[in-house]
């Protein structure tokens, strides 16, 4: 991360990279939120990282990278977000969090998110604020 890129403060990186999955919603030209949808997110270096179960295909992800600012949110808590493509240079580092987070849920679901596919729909999520 840079010095011009927005930093999550410690208690939300805790909250949002701690939470089993959150919900991430993306905004329309208009500006309002589409639907939240549950996802799994890792915190990594100090940054969130999502990734699409369905690779590019996944609508929330083509609206992200479509159009890159949204919300996510978890009980009791909504942030403003934008959504980047993540530094390849981080896969290792994001594979090996959704490794030791997600393990409990067995290869079914975890291996998916291991997988090219999904690698290559990573997006870093840092506060719009």
């Amino acid at each position: 991360m840079n010095d011009t890129t927005p930093a999550w403060s410690g208690s939300e990186l805790s909250r949002f990279g701690d939470a089993g999955e959150i919900e991430i919603s993306t905004r329309r030209r208009d500006g309002s939120l589409r639907p939240f949808v549950p996802i799994w997110v890792v915190a990594v270096g100090g940054a969130l990282y999502v990734r699409s179960y369905r690779g590019a295909a996944g609508a929330w992800y083509r609206h992200a990278a479509g159009h890159p600012a949204g919300a996510i949110r978890i009980p009791g808590q909504q942030a403003e977000v934008v959504a980047a493509a993540a530094d390849p240079g981080v896969r290792e580092q994001v594979d090996a969090a959704y490794r030791t987070k997600y393990a409990r849920y067995g290869t079914t679901y975890l291996q998916p998110m291991l997988a090219d596919q999904a690698v290559a729909a990573t997006l870093r999520l840092t506060p719009a604020h």
